[in-house]
């Protein structure tokens, strides 16, 4: 049986007093979230919902989303997580567009829900758990049966190039994603997971995410991001391993108290969504020494982590993604389809049971988003004589100015070099002369500066004239999805009215 309550059943049964989940000031054993997914499932029961129906989650990290996930899997139905970010307008596309019966949210999102008579609010920041609805709660259901190719979950892109669209997972997907991250990241009963990114992103409920509970092992929960908890949380729960998005890795590895706290228990942490700089690398296993940074490559599309950079060769291999996992496959394709040699770039391909099916409702989309099984993942790279993926770009991020293709992130690697520089973004930027010129969007080290003649003055000692950025703009901050992608669309929609501003 591949309900997910069957393997939190398993570890109840053997080890019910073992540790499963903290959060806050819960301590949940295996046999005690057991009895919580039971009692969830009683009051989804009890509310009507039926198999193969959808159940949406508006809500912050807590006990209580996975309850309901776990909850959602007993009884058959659907799981359907929602950035808790999006405006009310957009959470209404989505729950729409998927179907949804019951949508529950927590009492600060309530704006979001106003007026559905789907909603279901949940004070989880106070409550700590779902354990509030189970006085409304019908007689417990059975755990139903399903079958790998059943659907266990729709997720729904975070719109970096297009509309948002509901990827479809399967448990097949699933539980060889798990399979995967157990075998590459050696999961064990013994692994205590940081789960800190967004649970309703793939990054945090994925990789490795629910594995380790396949394991047997310890997930911690924190409701939202913040240094100092992160590294306490590490310290009082010895926990081993994380998921960080690359803006938090930078925050954690800024903090003016970081060298306070006993983080000696972290063996490795996954990150990725954009290439990881080797001073970066270096950082990290400074402060902790007797961790590895793992980078990653791995999208919605696939339950995330297809590839993971193997211990010791981070620096021999800097600028890679890692090799691709046991089961899966990584080809490099051009427009036509045909697959290319190695060290040649090309359009990122993924084959493997990981890998889904398509998108909710849209067999259009699904069908152009396919070379035959090859998915195509619309990120541009390629793979070295040894079989490790280097990302160069996503296919709308690729610049071309004067018909010559410029890699974005080739120029964000060198403006990276520059200490004042924090973060950074180029996109492309229209030109009356060229077509399309560089721009470069950086956020700055508190009390820095940096101007055009400056940043151009560097960038001619690393590259080519035409990559040279023409235009400079200065940001507090840059907008990234959940996974720590920037989001270049909603900068290009922001700067290119603008972009005569800051000229070198």
């Amino acid at each position: 049986m591949v309900n997910l309550s069957a393997f939190i059943r398993f570890h109840a049964l053997r080890t019910p007093d073992r540790l499963a989940l903290v959060y806050g000031d819960q301590r949940i054993t295996y046999a005690g979230f057991l009895d919580r997914i039971e009692r969830m499932a009683g009051f989804l029961h009890g509310r009507g919902v039926r198999e193969g129906e959808v159940v949406a989650v508006l809500m912050k990290n807590s006990a209580a989303f996975l309850e309901i996930a776990f909850a959602a899997s007993h009884i058959g139905a659907v799981f359907l997580p929602i950035n808790y970010r999006l405006a009310a307008a957009e959470v209404s596309f989505i729950t729409g567009n998927a179907g949804a019966v019951l949508v529950f949210a927590d009492t600060e999102l309530a704006a979001a829900v106003e007026g559905d008579p789907r909603a279901v609010l949940v004070d989880t920041a106070a409550q700590s758990d779902g354990r509030v609805l189970a006085g409304t709660a019908g007689p417990m259901p059975p755990m139903r049966v399903r079958g790998t190719q059943d659907l266990f979950r729709l997720m729904y892109t975070s719109g970096t190039t297009d509309h948002p669209k509901g990827v479809m997972h399967s448990y097949e997907n699933f539980y060889w994603k798990c399979m995967d991250h157990v075998t590459a990241l050696g999961l064990s009963a013994q692994d205590r997971l940081l789960a800190v990114g967004p649970m309703y992103h793939v990054g945090a409920f994925d990789l490795p995410g629910v594995a380790v509970l396949w394991q047997g092992g310890m997930i911690c929960v924190l409701r939202d991001f913040d240094p100092d908890a992160v590294l306490a949380a590490i310290e009082r729960e010895k926990l081993t391993g994380a998921w960080f998005a690359p803006v938090m890795v930078g925050r954690v590895l800024s903090h003016p108290e970081r060298g306070r706290y006993d983080v000696s228990s972290l063996k490795w942490a996954v990150g990725g969504g954009e290439r990881t700089p080797e001073q970066r690398i270096r950082d990290f296993t400074g402060l902790f020494a007797n961790a590895r940074y793992v980078d990653g490559y791995g999208l919605t599309e696939s339950c995330s982590g297809d590839t993971l950079m193997e211990a010791g060769r981070e620096i021999e291999k800097i600028g890679s993604t890692g090799r691709a996992l046991a089961h899966v496959e990584i080809t490099i394709r051009d427009e036509a389809g045909t697959a290319l040699p190695p060290g040649e770039a090309g359009e990122i391909c993924l084959r493997g049971p990981k890998i889904t099916k398509g998108y909710w409702k849209d067999p259009e989309k699904t069908a152009r988003s396919f070379f035959g099984d090859w998915f195509r993942t619309g990120d541009v790279g390629y793979l070295d004589a040894d079989g490790f993926l280097f990302l160069t770009d996503r296919k709308k991020d690729m610049i071309i100015s004067g018909g010559e293709n410029i890699a974005s992130s080739e120029i964000e690697r060198v403006i990276f070099l520059l200490p004042q520089v924090v973060e950074v973004a180029v996109i492309a930027v229209p030109d009356e002369r060229w077509g399309e010129v560089p721009a470069a969007v950086v956020v700055l080290k508190e009390g820095e500066s940096l101007d055009a003649e400056a940043l151009d003055r560097h960038c001619r000692q690393h590259l080519a004239s035409f990559k040279v950025p023409k235009r400079l703009l200065v940001r507090e901050a840059l907008p990234r999805n959940p996974s720590g992608k920037v989001l270049k669309r909603i900068l290009r929609d922001e700067l290119i009215p603008a972009s005569q501003e800051d000229t070198p």
